[in-house]
C-alpha cells in the first residue's frame, strides 16, 4: 500500500475536499467544483486553518508545503490524482473521468506531481486564502 492510497476518513464529512488556500490554481479548482456542484455536496477546508492543518497533517501531507488535495468520499480519504478523479466523476458532465482510475496510479500520479510541483510558478500563490462569496461562504469549514 503506497502512502497516497485511500485510507479510513474517521468521522470527517462525506465530500469534504482538503485544498492548499493561498494556491492560486488550487483556488480556481475549488472554483470550479462549486460551479458545478448544483447538489452542494462538496465542502472546502484549506490547509492553512487550524482544522485543515491537521487533517493534512492526519493525511500524511506536510501542511507547510502540501504536495497534494485531499477529499473525504464514501468514508474514505483520498489524495493526489484520486482525489482529483473522485470529484470529477461525481460532477455533472464529467462521469466519464472515472474511465481514468483504470490507469494505474503510477502512471497518473506522475501527471499530478508535476503540476503540483510546479503550480506555484505557474499559476501564483496568494498571501491569504480566497474569499468565499457570501453565497459561497457556508460551503466553507474553518
Amino acid at each position: 500500500m503506497s502512502r497516497w492510497s485511500p485510507r479510513p476518513a474517521g468521522g470527517e464529512p462525506d465530500g469534504l475536499i482538503l485544498f492548499d488556500g493561498v494556491c492560486v490554481f488550487c483556488s480556481r479548482w475549488v472554483r470550479f467544483v462549486i460551479a458545478r456542484d448544483a447538489q452542494r455536496r462538496f465542502v472546502f477546508l484549506p490547509i492553512q486553518s487550524d482544522r485543515g492543518g491537521a487533517l493534512a497533517t492526519r493525511c500524511g501531507i506536510n501542511p507547510v508545503g502540501p504536495e497534494t488535495n485531499a477529499v473525504v468520499l464514501d468514508g474514505q480519504i483520498w489524495c493526489k490524482s484520486d482525489a482529483a478523479l473522485q470529484v470529477l466523476g461525481r460532477l455533472p458532465g464529467w462521469g466519464w473521468v472515472r474511465a481514468l482510475r483504470c490507469l494505474p496510479r503510477a502512471l497518473r500520479d506522475p501527471v499530478y506531481d508535476r503540476v503540483a510541483r510546479n503550480r506555484y510558478r505557474l499559476f501564483g500563490r496568494t498571501e491569504a486564502c480566497m474569499i468565499p462569496s457570501p453565497h459561497e461562504r457556508g460551503r466553507f469549514l474553518s
